[in-house]
């Protein structure tokens, strides 16, 4: 356990080091473009680039980086009693390798992806992992231009997320992914993602022993997301809702990050989940956790 502690540092600390390198051609152009003075943030403002000098900025990017938020968060239940067994830490590393450039149909680019969301009960005896959910996929990534202006991102992607159980605690499904981001503006994003994919059953069908067949019933069908974030880096706050059950109650996550220091890529996070299937082991069981701790995040994006 100690040895494995010790590794998650150090890989979070190769992200932090390594993360502000990531876009940030793309962060200086925001910057000279914009006219902070006169910004008026509820009215629409492009970064402007035509498509050409677009994909060759996403294509001299590094070939290896951050994909989401990596993060390593504590808390406790905000429902329910508070102890040693519901406390716990939770913590996601996401990277992503660029396998091709942007020469694929349609000006895309092929990525190799992968995530681990993690759930460890740190304060329990022998400090044991509650549920690990590995989520490996290959994501196809488009930049979108309209009349050289940079209006968001598509990304379709197909993924697989398990826990790496078996018998009665096997989670898992293989799905594909369409994600649309829009940048409103310099501060404000808008995501929307849908899925459609194959559940694990179980070991008997018959009696759904073990599988998640009804995941769909607990994370629904996709997800919308909306993202702040300051002119100057230093704040993120975002919230995401994941409808379910027919649209007649969601799951919802809140998060706030602040920078304490400019010259860093690490964040004061806050995260709040309050919902269902925050993880593949308990998806059908409701929690309300708030957790906080530290995050790297990739630059001037926000992925869920």
């Amino acid at each position: 356990m100690r040895h494995f502690r010790t590794a998650l540092l150090v890989v979070l600390a190769w992200l932090a080091y390594r993360a502000p390198a990531q876009e940030k051609e793309i962060a200086e152009m925001w910057r000279d473009q914009l006219d902070t003075a006169a910004m008026n943030y509820y009215r629409p403002e492009y970064l402007i680039i035509d498509e050409a000098e677009m994909l060759s900025l996403f294509d001299r990017q590094p070939s290896f980086g951050m994909y989401k938020d990596n993060y390593f968060i504590t808390g406790i239940p905000l429902s329910g009693k508070i102890d040693k067994h519901t406390a716990d830490v939770k913590f996601q590393i996401s990277v992503r390798q660029r396998l091709t450039r942007t020469v694929l149909p349609f000006n895309t680019s092929l990525s190799l992806t992968y995530t681990q969301k993690s759930f460890w009960n740190l304060y329990m005896k022998s400090a044991p992992f509650e549920d690990n959910n590995y989520n490996p996929g290959f994501a196809l990534v488009k930049p979108l231009i309209y009349k050289n202006q940079l209006r968001g991102s598509a990304v379709l992607a197909l993924e697989h997320e398990s826990n790496g159980k078996d018998s009665l605690d096997s989670r898992g499904w293989n799905y594909v992914t369409l994600t649309g981001v829009y940048f409103f503006n310099a501060s404000f994003t808008l995501q929307a993602k849908v899925w459609a994919g194959i559940m694990d059953r179980g070991e008997t069908a018959a009696d759904g022993d073990g599988g998640n067949p009804d995941l769909y019933k607990y994370r629904g069908y996709g997800l919308v997301a909306m993202n702040y974030r300051s002119l100057n880096d230093r704040f993120w706050a975002s919230a995401v809702i994941n409808p379910r059950n027919r649209f007649r109650s969601a799951n919802i996550q809140l998060e706030l990050n602040f920078k304490m220091n400019s010259n860093v890529n690490q964040y004061l996070f806050v995260q709040w989940y309050n919902g269902y299937g925050e993880s593949l082991l308990e998806y059908n069981r409701y929690a309300s956790m708030i957790r906080v701790g530290i995050c790297i995040k990739p630059a001037l994006r926000n992925l869920y």
